[in-house]
């Protein structure tokens, strides 16, 4: 798959200036009258308040705060706007009138998939932190600072830049925004061949991060594991990782224990490029999570912010009711189950730098401006050809005041076949928010614990 027909960012309608970063700048913090902005006329994260000229993205009234009356964890997430029907469809035949708000890789999608299309429905700004969460953003804008590629000063902040000026600040809200302390979920991340074929992957996540651990640990963002629990064929490792604020001055530590073997190795390569263990070779490392790990191998830009069609509010695809069959087509997820709505997002582009290696070349990130998450990537190979496009739908977790992803997609356009990670639809075991963890749990030796 070329890039030839796919339009380039620089000819895109950006509704900011383009800002440009240098590969490791110094940065300072804002001032008090800018940080004086957030809850005024910026949210508490750095998002325009006002909402569009023409009113298709409304103003933000501070989100979605609470879960609906009655609700349990065990129904899953209820979809609040259930009784909305789509304002419009864009397919591969009309979407020449919406493409200056569809990514290159949206179009490339609907140009190779006639399954695949684009239901948008109203615009809802559902995005919602704890109220301690953002006064610690407010408090922490004038302090944080870039160190090279590293911050200095983050003291608990999600959203170290919530005016950003750079590209590499604006990927560091990112890498760091709340994701509720901690967190225990079982989830599917499963690859879906070009025929549609696939075999359900069901692995568990626990990432809590060092604000809920027993002990603080300096330069510690968060501590993770990941297990593999189906299908027996893939089973018999599990993960540790220590990951760090700063990835320059103190590389991840990763630890692997093989059940089989009963013994705990360090695991190197668990960072940038290197395939993630289940996906085929789908996804790398520093793909997980929308982005992940250390920004030093890149170039960033900041491009400004455009508003575009992005899965927003994606309750349906993540439903309770649904079975991973139904989801689950060649090609791409069944589109039926999708929500795409209007929103402003920041376009961030990485460049490897010379002499850097990685299998992405260039990779063009856009984030939600109410809460730095990833929606969507564009990733293209060594000759600048766009190769893959991924899609990362968000709903705000109501319970826990969590905007997230209620599942990543992974599309191949040179292969075909697309990888889908963070579905539960038929996981029992309800996810859990706000996971508070002793320093031993993390620990290399708890590994054999974990494996019994």
């Amino acid at each position: 798959m070329t890039n030839s027909s796919i339009p380039a960012l620089s000819r895109f309608a950006l509704i900011a200036p383009l800002l440009l970063v240098l590969s490791a700048p110094a940065s300072a913090a804002i001032s008090a009258e800018e940080a004086a902005r957030l809850g005024q006329d910026l949210t508490p994260v750095g998002g325009e308040v006002a909402g569009n000229a023409e009113g298709s993205i409304p103003a933000y009234t501070g989100g979605l705060e609470s879960p609906p009356a009655g609700w349990t964890a065990t129904q899953g997430y209820i979809n609040p706007f259930a009784d909305e029907s789509p304002l419009f469809t864009i397919t591969a035949n009309n979407m020449e009138e919406y493409r200056e708000k569809l990514t290159p890789g949206m179009q490339a999608l609907l140009q190779k998939y006639p399954q695949f299309k684009m239901p948008v429905y109203p615009t809802h700004r559902t995005a919602s932190l704890p109220d301690a969460v953002e006064a610690r953003v407010k408090e922490q804008a004038v302090n944080v600072r870039l160190n090279g590629f590293g911050l200095e000063n983050l003291n608990g902040s999600t959203t170290p830049f919530p005016i950003p000026q750079s590209g590499l600040e604006a990927i560091w809200n990112h890498n760091v925004r709340y994701l509720g302390g901690g967190i225990d979920r079982n989830f599917i991340q499963t690859p879906v061949r070009a025929n549609g074929s696939y075999m359900l992957v069901e692995a568990n996540e626990r990432r809590v991060f060092d604000e809920n651990m027993d002990q603080h640990t300096e330069n510690r963002l968060y501590n993770f594991t990941g297990k593999i629990l189906s299908p027996a064929s893939l089973t018999g490792n599990i993960t540790l990782v220590h990951e760090p604020i700063d990835q320059v001055k103190e590389p991840r530590s990763a630890w692997i224990y093989s059940i089989g073997q009963r013994r705990v190795r360090r695991a190197p390569i668990i960072a940038y490029d290197a395939a993630i263990e289940g996906s085929e070779g789908l996804i790398t490392q520093d793909d997980y999570d929308g982005y992940n790990g250390a920004p030093d191998r890149y170039d960033w830009k900041l491009l400004g912010k455009r508003e575009m069609y992005i899965p927003y509010n994606a309750y349906g695809i993540a439903s309770k009711d649904l079975t991973y069959d139904q989801i689950m087509t060649a090609g791409t997820v069944n589109s039926d189950f999708m929500r795409y709505e209007l929103h402003r997002v920041w376009v961030v582009e990485a460049t490897l730098q010379e002499g850097k290696r990685h299998v992405y070349q260039r990779r063009v990130f856009f984030m939600d401006e109410d809460s730095w998450n990833i929606v969507a990537t564009d990733a293209y190979d060594t000759r600048n050809n766009l190769w893959r496009v991924a899609m990362h739908p968000i709903v705000q977790y109501y319970d826990a005041q969590v905007p997230w992803y209620s599942a990543s997609i992974w599309h191949d356009l040179n292969s075909g076949a697309y990888l889908v990670s963070g579905l539960a639809n038929e996981e029992s075991k309800p996810w859990e928010f706000g996971v508070r963890a002793r320093t031993s749990e993390f620990e290399p030796s708890a590994l054999r614990r974990m494996g019994n």
